[in-house]
């Protein structure tokens, strides 16, 4: 469904604001009068796209209660493993390395363009997809989250996985499972956001902007909020499929709950779909065999599985990170670049691309653009799941130094090999029920 054709909002309220600072300059009168017929002109606006009746044959298809998204599911295998396998610990280790390589890679290039990263790696005399770390990154002095340099994200200076706000929710997660177990509710997400959350971006600052105004946890996405459908709940994917390896019915519960704090819809979906692979992903041997199952747990006719399918079957035409971002700038013209669905396309197409290769997985995804940390933290969890960390090369963690930053009030170091530890003991506890 194509998006209707929107002014360039950008450009307009730009020009007005320059021309109310030219003609005050110059003296005119009705100066604050226009400007403020303006505000109420965007505001009614506003107002009247909120109160726009939704189709609701479409919304019967994309339910938000649990019970009916599981009603609208195709069939699908629920749960691959009865018990952990031998080879869970190794798996694990394999995922969190190849999430945290992926997300990072990302991170000190989020939101650009290919020809721009392109540019950088030729500037550095590093290949293109990316093989490693990028050598140099532009102000290198200039800080993340107002606290770790620019630099702490490239090869020579990296000393430790620094600070990212997707990664703390991997790390979120872990805190909610150890505080309230593996049944843990909505409502326990939103004590988790408040009492361990400083700072979040779109949906969830809504959200958490909302629970401390005193919004009820599972009223807190419906407030204000027009981010619903982007990927900040696919990026809380992982720690659900860490903890129900192989049971991917029960790591979509679990991202649902985690989900419907701040998302809807699509938003919802997103995460349970990628909590379902990766949780499928420590079962099967193929990757793309994990997004298939993936999508057992989303309703069928949702447009996040429609997007998810057209992507898988497109793939065998998709090889590089050109024609990546070519097909999904087409398909979707108009979608916000941090929209759940075509980051979706772009994390299938870098599995789809680099297969078993946790190098190639993470660099085409990055390569693409668009929301490149999240999409290529995803898919290299998926593939890191399959290959388990014996399938990494040791230049993506070598740098990790056994250390994560992180900015989880209470919570800023954590050691690797305790991560692991703790994920693994609520794993075992997830099958104990």
């Amino acid at each position: 469904m194509p998006y209707p054709k929107r002014p360039d909002y950008t450009k307009l309220t730009g020009d007005v604001a320059l021309w109310a600072r030219l003609k005050h300059e110059y003296g005119a009168e009705g100066v604050a009068e226009i400007l403020q017929d303006t505000e109420r002109a965007l505001k009614s606006a506003t107002a009247r796209l909120k109160r726009l009746p939704i189709d609701r044959e479409l919304s019967a298809r994309e339910p938000n209660a649990l019970p009916a998204i599981r009603a609208l599911r195709p069939r699908g295998p629920r749960r691959l493993w009865t018990k952990l396998a031998d080879s869970y610990p190794e798996q694990l280790e394999g995922a969190l390395l190849s999430r945290f390589a992926g997300c990072i890679l990302g991170s000190a290039v989020e939101m650009w363009m290919p020809e721009k990263m392109k540019a950088l790696a030729e500037e550095n005399g590093d290949p293109f997809p990316p093989t490693d770390y990028w050598r140099r990154v532009p102000e290198p002095a200039s800080t993340h989250y107002g606290t770790m340099r620019n630099d702490a994200y490239t090869r020579p200076k990296m000393d430790g996985v620094p600070l990212d706000d997707d990664l703390a929710y991997t790390l979120l997660g872990l805190l909610v499972a150890e505080e309230f177990g593996p049944d843990f509710t909505t409502e326990d997400i939103g004590k988790a956001w408040l009492k361990y959350l400083p700072v979040a971006y779109t949906a969830e600052e809504i959200a958490l902007r909302n629970l401390k105004a005193g919004v009820p946890a599972r009223k807190a996405a419906d407030k204000d909020n027009p981010m619903c459908e982007f990927i900040g709940a696919d990026i809380r994917s992982d720690p659900w499929g860490y903890m129900a390896p192989g049971w991917p019915e029960r790591a979509a519960a679990m991202a649902y709950h985690d989900a419907y704090i701040s998302h809807r819809r699509q938003g919802i979906y997103g995460e349970m779909f990628f909590s379902a692979a990766i949780s499928a992903a420590f079962a099967v041997d193929d990757p793309v065999e994990a997004l298939r199952i993936g999508l057992t747990e989303i309703p069928r006719h949702c447009a996040m599985a429609n997007a998810v399918r057209w992507a898988l079957t497109k793939a065998p035409e998709i090889r590089d990170y050109r024609q990546a971002r070519n097909a999904v700038n087409t398909r979707f013209k108009g979608m916000h670049p941090i929209h759940t669905i075509n980051n979706a396309c772009l994390s299938v197409w870098g599995i789809t691309i680099g297969g078993k290769d946790v190098t190639k997985v993470i660099g085409e995804t990055v390569a693409m653009g668009m929301d490149n940390d999240c999409a290529a933290a995803s898919a290299g969890s998926i593939v890191g799941a399959v290959v388990g960390k014996k399938g990494v090369p040791e230049h993506w963690y070598r740098p990790f130094n056994n250390r994560v930053h992180s900015y989880l009030i209470g919570n800023e170091r954590f050691a690797i090999d305790d991560l692991l530890r703790r994920f693994r003991a609520q794993a075992a506890s997830t099958f104990a029920e």
